[in-house]
């Protein structure tokens, strides 16, 4: 049974795609049907190349560069074959011209923006967009002006994208966000023969005043930083401290040392000064008599 019918599915489809190439080509032969005014315009176009030869090799010779196509329109119907370049192609007077479209990277820039994010903060982004025609028939036929109607749509696209995120995510995941605006251009320009090849974001600017309060907010997120810092160098200043006391206070000598060794790091930097050393022991002797 499933046999049966996954084989029925597949003679539908086959005779759905007959039924499309059968509808086509239909539609190529009425197109091919120029009419009898297309028939004596053909004819006498002709009849003027002959009489005017070899002049009109003049007008009938065209050239394409590397990088350009040529969309030929006869009769105002759209030529069978798609574009002609590059090279030499012939036209016809009277009864045909063409459109030059050049196929190479080109560029515009999206004006500034201003943008409400998801976070109500307001700010302005620019960017640009690389795009090349990848279909020159297309970009002739399905849109007045392909470069105008890629720059609105852009314009709309990073409004809209925008919008969507939080001004921290605008700031930190550019090149996130420039990915998603170019699938989604390339998604829609695909009709107009438009290849979107690269969408980067050029500044994001923030308000003045949201700028100062960024700035006073990181200014005492450092100095809280600072003074928790401090405030660990002093509790680790003190063990240590009480550490070294309580040995010293284990052992005399050690102390003597210490008050020896301080003595002669203050006569290095201080050459004036004479000191005598005294020894501890001697104030213990006056101390003990005063207790008395």
């Amino acid at each position: 049974m499933k046999s049966s019918r996954s084989t029925i599915k597949n003679s539908h489809r086959s005779l759905h795609q007959s039924n499309q190439i059968i509808g086509v080509e239909t539609e190529n032969v009425e197109s091919s049907r120029i009419g009898c005014c297309g028939w004596i315009l053909t004819i006498s176009s002709f009849l003027i190349i002959i009489a005017t030869f070899p002049l009109s090799l003049l007008f009938i010779i065209k050239v394409v560069e590397e990088h350009e196509r040529a969309v030929i329109f006869r009769l105002g119907r759209l030529l069978s074959g798609g574009a002609k370049g590059p090279g030499i192609f012939f036209i016809m007077p009277c009864i045909e011209n063409y459109i030059k479209i050049d196929l190479r990277t080109v560029y515009f820039d999206i004006p500034p923006q201003e943008v409400l994010t998801k976070d109500s903060v307001t700010v302005y982004v620019d960017a640009v967009v690389f795009y090349r025609v990848s279909k020159p028939t297309l970009s002739v036929v399905n849109v007045e002006d392909a470069q105008k109607s890629t720059l609105l749509l852009a314009q709309a696209t990073l409004r809209n994208i925008l919008g969507t995120n939080f001004m921290s995510e605008i700031l930190s995941n550019r090149e996130t966000i420039s990915r998603d605006m170019k699938a989604v251009l390339d998604d829609a320009t695909d009709r107009w023969g438009i290849m979107v090849e690269r969408v980067e974001i050029k500044d994001v600017r923030l308000p003045i005043q949201l700028q100062r309060s960024m700035a006073v907010e990181a200014e005492a997120a450092r100095d809280a930083s600072a003074k928790v810092i401090a405030a660990d160098g002093e509790k680790n200043a003190s063990r240590a401290l009480k550490e070294a006391a309580d040995i010293m206070d284990g052992s005399p000598t050690a102390l003597q040392l210490r008050y020896l060794q301080t003595l002669h790091s203050v006569s290095a930097e201080i050459n004036s000064t004479i000191i005598f050393p005294l020894p501890v022991d001697v104030l213990h002797c006056f101390l003990n008599e005063k207790n008395k």
